[in-house]
């Protein structure tokens, strides 16, 4: 099964989708940095990098030849960190997704963003992102306010009668801690998706709906049987008097029946050396600790025994309070590049190329690699299963 990326970033899609079953024929990408990423990595994976607008590239020449697009479109528009200007955001592309879908005629597409995306206030562009998936070939006539257009795409929706090309579209939101393939990711990061496959083939899409990993059971190893505390070679401390009702409460549950535990920041990085302030490791790549962390009200760092906030960009550099380790007597520290590739469950051995903050940037705008596999795993499955691959 072939497959093209657009807006790929450092990577994390790419990689899920990979692992999922994918053989990624091109990954296109603007942004210098997250180029040389890819490059420095792609002799492990054969794929062919495209530095360059995506609006610059012509993608007919793939038509009929490749079975999945997917892609990042730039969050900066819907992050709830952002300017929130969505349609009127000149780094909106979602429309040259739109048109890279009708362009390719790809049997499965994924497309995702942040939470944002769901607010209300962007309801009407939401439902308009649905629908140009969903009609790829109904185009903004020029001149055209996008609202008209939705207008427009909503009536033929309601009829149900179109005959040209067209996609059956699952927008869902997923938080990746409770959500990925494998062990799962150490992170509360939540990404919506848009998930199509072309109606002609007579398919259904099938997302997971049943959560992977669970906060009750993490709990329950936790202040309940102990476990968590014992793996990790340290001594139980007492239950937070917040947690101590619902403990109470997992005392009578069947630890079997709860699943399989969230991870956290300490299962994900406990193992990596404390290599001190502005210092760097010398075998592990992108790790060292930038010094100068601390929070900022509404912005404080993730415990090390919960699954992690979400990582953040930052629109000038890194977020003060966001990408930091927060210790139990209160203090923090920023978290390394190599840290943070591990909460977006990237491998040991894949590189950031890039300065502290570029690298930071690119891993504050990645999707989980489990998370994208678990998505990715249920399209391929999809496909197989109807013999269209």
């Amino acid at each position: 099964m072939k497959s093209i990326e657009l807006f790929a970033g450092a990577g994390g899609l790419a990689l899920g989708v990979e692992a999922a079953g994918f053989e990624n024929v091109a990954l296109y990408e603007w942004n210098h940095n997250a180029c040389d990423t890819l490059r420095r990595n792609r002799t492990q994976h054969g794929w062919e990098v495209v530095e360059g607008d995506v609006a610059d590239q012509d993608f007919r020449p793939f038509r009929d030849e490749i079975d999945l697009v997917t892609g990042g479109p730039p969050c900066q528009p819907f992050s709830m960190g952002g300017k929130h200007k969505a349609q009127n955001d000149k780094r909106d592309m979602f429309p040259q997704a739109v048109r890279v879908v009708r362009d390719i005629r790809p049997k499965a597409f994924i497309f995702e963003n942040v939470k944002g995306l769901t607010r209300r206030s962007f309801a009407n562009y939401f439902s308009y992102i649905r629908l140009q998936f969903s009609y790829p070939t109904i185009t903004a006539k020029r001149g055209e306010e996008w609202m008209s257009h939705l207008a427009r795409l909503e009536a033929l929706d309601s009829k149900c009668s179109f005959r040209g090309l067209t996609y059956k579209v699952i927008p869902r939101l997923f938080n990746s801690a409770l959500y990925g393939a494998g062990p799962g990711v150490p992170q509360r990061r939540e990404r919506v998706f848009f998930v199509g496959v072309r109606s002609d083939l007579g398919l259904e899409v099938n997302l997971p709906t049943e959560e992977t990993h669970s906060v009750d059971a993490l709990l329950h190893d936790q202040w309940v049987s102990n476990v968590y505390w014992h793996r990790h070679k340290l001594k139980v401390p007492t239950v937070p008097e917040k947690l101590a009702r619902k403990v109470e409460r997992l005392q009578d549950y069947n630890r079997d029946m709860l699943g399989t535990a969230c991870r956290t920041v300490r299962d994900a990085i406990s193992d990596l050396p404390n290599v001190g302030p502005g210092r760097r490791s010398r075998s592990i790549p992108n790790h060292f600790f930038n010094p100068g962390a601390r929070s900022y009200a509404g912005h404080t760092g993730s415990p090390y025994d919960q699954p992690a906030k979400t990582l953040k960009a930052g629109d000038h550099g890194v977020p003060g309070g966001e990408n930091t380790l927060q210790f139990a007597d209160g203090s923090v520290r920023y978290f390394s590049i190599r840290e943070c590739a591990r909460l977006q469950t990237f491998p040991d051995d894949w590189i950031i190329e890039g300065s502290w903050t570029e690298g930071m940037r690119q891993l504050g705008n990645a999707v989980p690699v489990k998370l994208a596999q678990l998505v990715a795993e249920s399209v391929a499955g999809t496909l197989k299963k109807a013999g269209n691959v």
